[in-house]
This record gives structure tokens, sequence and C-alpha cells, in this order.
């Protein structure tokens, strides 16, 4: 079955009691007991189980072609609950220039736990394996990166981390499943942001980890999920599958946007480099042709003038909202390295931007005008 067709079935059933298409909300914290005290409709209470996180795990494990997806409330709830899966000395190797909020979570949430980690440049299959120690039990990528849009090549990390007896796991965020599935190049398990692509309109936050195969880190999350208090509500869990219906198309859709806008960019005087993949220049081009079908909506761009002549042109932009987050319909742009504050590796010279759905026209003629002023 294709990936449009799973979007928009997956997960959901007619309800038997009113005949309702679109799946209702269960609200209910508790379940009813039947008199010999068993569940036989499979739910007790709601941190536990639930009727929408059920079918949204249901239908984000069909998508990556996984066996089985956990739902959880933000994107770093995820990753928090990888990490808390580890043990004191144990060894994770990730991306040089992972998601910030990943350094957080193991460098202050769990910095007292003595989980070593070494961040290493995932494009240098020689550091990686170079990286590698007896304790390593985790081997982490983000391919596209953020915000560098750096392209891994996921089979052989996944060779990389087998050999190691590690446990790898891609973020798929920037890519989603419509345009690359980590699981059939063999990465271990996804993790997703789902407030980003999934959801889709800016509305919801949560997060996802789907498995090929079951493992001890997963049901570790598992346990994270239900007890560690990171499950996301029925209403969340409702919101995010409304968006997973349209996920194909939206992506699609901002990724051919995305590519005009690239080439637009790389033509331009005020832009000394655009980062997107599907520039045939960009170093992981031709890994991203082979792993992915599509290269995304993402894109980041250095400006001439350094960090001052980024925030202008930002502050120049109309169509452009300057705002945090990606993956929603309105296109964003956001001085990255300001984000990550001053340990950031980001350049100042940087912008990021997820391209939206409106008309990739008067995206271009915002960013023209913008642009123009700088040089001008």
């Amino acid at each position: 079955m294709k990936i449009d067709t799973l979007a928009v079935h997956s997960g959901r059933r007619i309800d038997p009691a009113t005949g309702a298409v679109t799946p209702p909300i269960h609200l209910s914290t508790t379940f009813e007991r039947d008199p010999d005290g068993e569940y036989p409709r499979g739910f007790s209470y709601s941190r536990e189980d639930n009727p929408n996180r059920r079918a949204l795990e249901e239908c984000l494990a069909a998508l990556e072609g996984g066996t089985e997806a956990l739902a959880f409330s933000s994107g770093l709830a995820v990753a928090a609950a990888l990490v808390q899966g580890l043990e004191p000395g144990d060894h994770i190797i990730a991306p040089d220039d992972v998601y910030y909020g990943l350094r957080k979570v193991i460098g202050d949430v769990f910095g007292k736990w003595k989980i070593d980690t070494s961040y290493v440049d995932m494009t240098d299959l020689g550091a990686v394996r170079a990286a590698v120690k007896p304790a390593t039990r985790l081997v982490l990528v983000e391919t596209p990166s953020n915000p560098l849009l750096k392209i891994t090549d996921l089979a052989d990390i996944a060779k990389i981390a087998r050999e190691a007896n590690a446990i790898s796991v891609c973020d798929g965020t920037f890519a989603t499943p419509v345009l690359q599935r980590p699981l059939e190049h063999g990465i271990d398990m996804v993790m997703h942001s789902t407030t980003k692509y999934t959801a889709g309109h800016s509305d919801v936050l949560g997060g996802a980890l789907v498995t090929k195969f079951d493992n001890y880190l997963f049901e570790r999350a598992r346990k994270g999920q239900r007890y560690g208090g990171s499950a996301p509500s029925p209403f969340d869990c409702w919101l995010t599958l409304r968006g997973v219906s349209t996920l194909p198309l939206r992506v699609r859709a901002m990724s051919e946007s995305a590519a005009r806008i690239a080439a637009f960019l790389h033509r331009h005087p005020a832009v000394e480099t655009v980062h997107y993949p599907g520039l045939a220049h960009h170093p992981g081009h031709e890994t991203a042709k082979r792993q992915m079908s599509g290269f995304g909506g993402m894109l980041s761009m250095e400006i001439r003038g350094g960090k001052a002549e980024a925030m202008a042109a930002a502050a120049r932009m109309r169509i452009f909202t300057r705002a945090t987050s990606l993956g929603g319909t309105h296109s964003l742009v956001e001085h990255r390295a300001s984000v990550e504050g001053p340990n950031s590796k980001t350049p100042q010279s940087l912008l990021r931007m997820s391209i939206g759905l409106e008309s990739v026209d008067d995206l271009i003629e915002d960013l023209s005008a913008a642009l123009g002023s700088a040089i001008a």
C-alpha cells in the first residue's frame, strides 16, 4: 500500500457506535472493568494507553514500515526516554551539528548520569568508526541535519552500529517517511518531532519513536512514556493523526517550492552559500538521491555581511514569519545561532527557512525584495 493511502487510512476505523468516519476524541482518563476485573476492551487508564494514542501509533508505524511506534508529548521527550534508557557509563555517538536540544538533554538533564558522548561529523565514516568504544550503546544520526542540511549515509551508519553491537536511531523529522524511510536502510529506530511536518499545522506538540525490531531501548522508552509523565493527551494525538492525512501532499508541495527557492538563492549575489541537498553541488547530493525520494522543504542560506545583515534581511521579509519551528503551512525564517545560544556551532550569517504552502512565486518575490535591499 502506498504512503498516500496509509496516511489516510492507517489507524482509523469507522466508529461502530455512530458510523463516524473521523475518529472521535476519547477524553476519558479511566475505563470500565468487567465483573472479573479484566479489561477486555484493551484500556484501563489513559496514561498507560488511550484509543487516540493507539490509533496514532499504529499509523506512524505503518508510515515508517516499522513494527511498533510510541507517541510522546514532544520530540525532546523521545530523546529523554532514549537517554534515560541507557546505563551510567554507556557511550553515545551523535552528530557534531545535532539539534541543540539533544545536547541539552544529554549534558544538562542527564548530566549526572555520567553518559559518555562523542559528537562527530557523521558524514565522515572514518570519524564515526574511530569514535566507537566498547561501551557504545547508541548511535544517533540526523539526516538531513539541522540546520546545515548535511546528508549522512544511513546504510553505512547502520552497519557501523551493528558491528559495535549498538542501536542506531535516525531523527527523521526533516525528511519525514514521505521522503526517507531509514528502517529500509538498516537503521533500528526512527524518532520524530511530530510537532513539525507530521502534525503540520503548528498547533500541537508531539514526538514519536518507531522501531523495526524489539529491543531493550524501545521497551525502556515505553516505560518512560507510560510511567515517566511523557504521554501525549488524547486531543494532541487526534490533532496529529488529523494532520497525517495530508502529510504526503504537503511534503511534496513544500519540497517542490524549496527546490525552486534554493536555485534562486544560489544565483543571488547577496547569498554566500545555500545549504540544500537538492542542489547538485551539495556535498551530500548523490547520497540524498540514493536514499531519499525528494529533498525536503527545509533549507538554509548564509548571507554576505555576517550576522547583522542576516538579521536585517530576515526583518525585511513580509511573507516569511520570523519564528521558531518548521514543517507548518506558514513559511518561517530564523537566525538559528541566536536561538541556540553562545555555544552554537551554526554560522552567524545563517538563516534557516521552512518553506510552507504559500505560492512559491510570492515567496521568491519576498526573498528578492529582502535580499535586494541588502545589496542596494
